[in-house]
C-alpha cells in the first residue's frame, strides 16, 4: 500500500477497542503501538504494547515517532494528548478530547453545532440543585460529568431530595442533570473525517441496553424514512463544527416523530458498532484507522442484515452456551481475552442472516444463549 517505511498507529489505551482496532490495521499494512499501564491489556496480543502509565515519558516518545495518535477511549488524561501533539498527528486531538469527556461540555458544545439534546443543567455546587429538576422536567438522570460509562456514575431521579441524595451518592463532584425523555428507540452513527475534511458514515444501528450496559444492536434499525439522513446531517454538522479528525460515534435518542437528540458521544469507535466487523463491507475499526493516518474513505455498513450480542460478566459466573453459539447459522465470535467479573464486556457475538426476518429468528436464539 505504501512505500518506504511501513505507516505505525499510535493508540493511547490498550483495552478490547485498541486490540480491534489494531487487528483492522494490520491488512493495510499498519502496525499498532499502544500505550497502556494495565499488563493484562487486550491489545497486547496484536501490537506492540507499552506498559506505562499515559504520561509517561518515555512511552510518549514512543508514540510519537507513530505516523499518528488515536486513542481508544475518553478517559486517558488531556495532558498525554498535550504533550504529543507538537511531535505528531494525533486524530482527534487533545481539544475535541477535552469536550467529549466532559458531559456538560460536550452537550453545550453539540447545541452550539446545531445539534438538540434533551433538557440538561450543570450541577457545579450544592446551590445548583435547588429547582435544578423542575427546570428539567421533573424527572431526570443525574451523571458525573466525567468517567461513568456502562451506568456507572448515573442515578436516576424523581424528586429534589432524591437528587440531593444522589449528588451526595455520587461524591459531590461536577455533573449534569438530564431530562427524560420520552423515546421511541435509540440509534447511533458514526462519522468519519480527515484532517482535509473528507467525510464518511457509518450505519444507522439500532441499540437496546440492560441495566446501563449495551445488550444488543441491530442493523438495520428499525427507524421512520429519512432517520438516518437527519443523523447523517447531524453528524456532518458536529464533525465540522469540531474540526474532528479521526472517527466520532453519535448516540440519539429517536423521539415519537422522527426528531433526534444527541444523547452522548464518544471520539471513537463505539460498541454499537461492532457488528461492522461481519456481514461485509468496512468495518468501523478500518474507518478510524484509515481517517486518522488520512487514507481514502468510504461509507461503511454491513451488506447484511446484522445484529450484535454483548457477552458481560455475570454476578454468579453463568457462562454463554459456547456450543449452541457455534451452531447458530451466522455466528461469530469475537473474545477479548479478559478476566471475567460482573458487569464486565468479556466479548460480543455478531450475527448475519439473508433478511431481517431472518435475522430477528436468530436473533431471540441467540438471545438465550448469551446470559
Amino acid at each position: 500500500m505504501t512505500s518506504g517505511a511501513p505507516p505505525t498507529l499510535g493508540i493511547l489505551g490498550g483495552g478490547q477497542l485498541a486490540q480491534m482496532l489494531a487487528l483492522a490495521a494490520l491488512p493495510l499494512g499498519v502496525r499498532a503501538v499502544v500505550l497502556e499501564p494495565d499488563p493484562q491489556s487486550p491489545a497486547r496480543l496484536c501490537a506492540e504494547h507499552l506498559q506505562a502509565p499515559y504520561t509517561d515519558p518515555a512511552g510518549l516518545a514512543r508514540l510519537a515517532a507513530c505516523t499518528a495518535v488515536t486513542l481508544e477511549f475518553e478517559n486517558v488524561p488531556v495532558e498525554a494528548l498535550d504533550a504529543l501533539e507538537s511531535r505528531v498527528p494525533v486524530r482527534p486531538g487533545g481539544a475535541l478530547l477535552a469536550r467529549s469527556k466532559h458531559r456538560a461540555r460536550e452537550k453545550e458544545a453539540l447545541r452550539a453545532a446545531g445539534a438538540q439534546t434533551a433538557p440538561f443543567l450543570p450541577i457545579e455546587r450544592e446551590a445548583d440543585l435547588t429547582g435544578a429538576l423542575t427546570a428539567v422536567g421533573g424527572q431526570g438522570l443525574l451523571k458525573t460529568s466525567e468517567l461513568g460509562y456502562d451506568g456507572k456514575g448515573q442515578r436516576r431521579v424523581n424528586s429534589e431530595a432524591e437528587l440531593r441524595d444522589a449528588w451526595v451518592a455520587l461524591g459531590r463532584v461536577s455533573c449534569v442533570l438530564e431530562g427524560l425523555v420520552p423515546f421511541e428507540r435509540e440509534v447511533s452513527l458514526a462519522v468519519a473525517r480527515s484532517a482535509e475534511g473528507e467525510v464518511a458514515f457509518g450505519p444507522l444501528v439500532e441499540n437496546t441496553h440492560r441495566q446501563g450496559i449495551l445488550r444488543t444492536s441491530v442493523f438495520p434499525a428499525a427507524a421512520p424514512e429519512g432517520t438516518e439522513a437527519r443523523a447523517r446531517d447531524v453528524a456532518r454538522a458536529v464533525a465540522e463544527a469540531w474540526e474532528l479528525a479521526g472517527l466520532l460515534t453519535l448516540e440519539f435518542f429517536q423521539l415519537p416523530g422522527g426528531a433526534l437528540l444527541v444523547n452522548e458521544v464518544a471520539p471513537r469507535v463505539h460498541n454499537s458498532g461492532h457488528l461492522t466487523q461481519d456481514g461485509g463491507g468496512l468495518s468501523q475499526f478500518e474507518a478510524q484507522v484509515r481517517a486518522v493516518l488520512g487514507l481514502p474513505l468510504r461509507d461503511w455498513a454491513p451488506l447484511h442484515p446484522t445484529a450484535m450480542v454483548n457477552i458481560i460478566g455475570t454476578a454468579d459466573g453463568q457462562q454463554p452456551d459456547w456450543a449452541g453459539i457455534d451452531a447458530l447459522p451466522g455466528s461469530r465470535l469475537h473474545l477479548y481475552h479478559k478476566a471475567p467479573r460482573p458487569g464486565r464486556k468479556l466479548g460480543h457475538v455478531n450475527l448475519v442472516a439473508p433478511d431481517l426476518e431472518t435475522l430477528r429468528a436468530r436473533l431471540d436464539q441467540l438471545e438465550v444463549l448469551v446470559p
